[in-house]
């Protein structure tokens, strides 16, 4: 599961925001799809400039998280990296192109799903809920790690 961490919880929010806003949504291009749409938050590509790079390699965004190596030279390699550096793993990217972590959907009411992974109102649900799971977790760790900050500010005193 990605890294509970404000990068991570605000790309999620801003992807979610950005699709709720009308942005052009295509599950089939590779710079609009669920992927896609997270790739433009962390790389501030355009959609145009992601599908292109996404199409010098054959294969889709779970094809090319699978085959990614960060010595390839290929430019999806290069979005990937930036990705993972945000703090995305490699299954957590193969699991949003389909909506299908488990974590995740748990948190969904039954009655939505399933999720189709090709409509955008499911993509905003999946990226939302995800940010929320990893804000109260987030969160959760902030509070446990307080007593450690304030006994290290009272040293430093």
């Amino acid at each position: 599961m990605a890294k509970p961490s404000i990068e991570v919880i605000a790309a999620l929010r801003q992807t979610a925001a950005r699709l709720s806003n009308g942005a052009t949504y295509a599950w089939s291009h590779m710079g609009t799809c669920n992927c896609g749409h997270l790739a433009q938050t962390l790389t501030s590509l355009s959609a145009a400039a992601i599908h292109q790079k996404a199409l010098e390699k054959t294969g889709d965004w779970a094809e090319h998280i699978q085959a990614y190596c960060p010595q390839s030279g290929y430019a999806i390699d290069h979005i990937i990296d930036i990705m993972l550096e945000t703090g995305f793993t490699h299954t957590d990217l193969i699991h949003l192109e389909r909506l299908s972590d488990k974590a995740i959907l748990e948190r969904i009411p039954q009655h939505l799903r399933p999720l189709n992974y090709k409509k955008r109102e499911n993509v905003i649900l999946y990226l939302n809920t995800w940010a929320d799971m990893l804000e109260e977790i987030w969160i959760q760790d902030s509070q446990k790690n307080k007593p450690l900050v304030f006994e290290v500010e009272a040293l430093l005193s």
